[in-house]
């Protein structure tokens, strides 16, 4: 069987339903094409992005790229007795590497077409 090469992509957890996954994800590139694919359809909608050293900051999600970089608009951080400096922060770039979670709100989130496309991305591969 030929496989793809795995890439560490961050730390991540994951709850829904029943289900919690906490842990190092690995993934191939086309199952980060699936992630990216996924947040390119929330361009337009508010989220929180969570940094790795603990900084909340909550937007409008402008773009998403392959990297799982992200630019948010109208840029608030969520505490701002802690983090004043960042209360001038309206747009920003944010280097997917540093992100620990992007919080989305339930309602954006189309559960049925997320596992249909996990599940075509985990059927196995037709040989040509």
């Amino acid at each position: 069987q030929n496989s793809l090469p795995l890439y560490p992509i961050r730390q991540i957890q994951f709850t829904h339903s029943h289900c919690h996954y906490e842990g190092l994800l690995f993934v191939n590139w086309r199952c980060i094409m699936l992630f990216y694919s996924f947040f390119k359809t929330l361009v337009g909608k508010e989220v929180a992005v969570e940094l790795k050293n603990d900084v909340v900051l909550t937007g409008t999600l402008h773009s998403v790229d392959q990297y799982l970089n992200v630019k948010l608009n109208n840029v608030q951080v969520v505490d701002k007795q802690k983090y004043p400096q960042l209360l001038a922060l309206k747009n920003c770039f944010i280097r997917g590497s540093v992100v620990r979670y992007i919080q989305i709100p339930s309602g954006e989130v189309d559960t049925e077409l997320l596992q249909d496309a996990a599940r075509k991305e985990n059927a196995p591969q037709k040989s040509s």
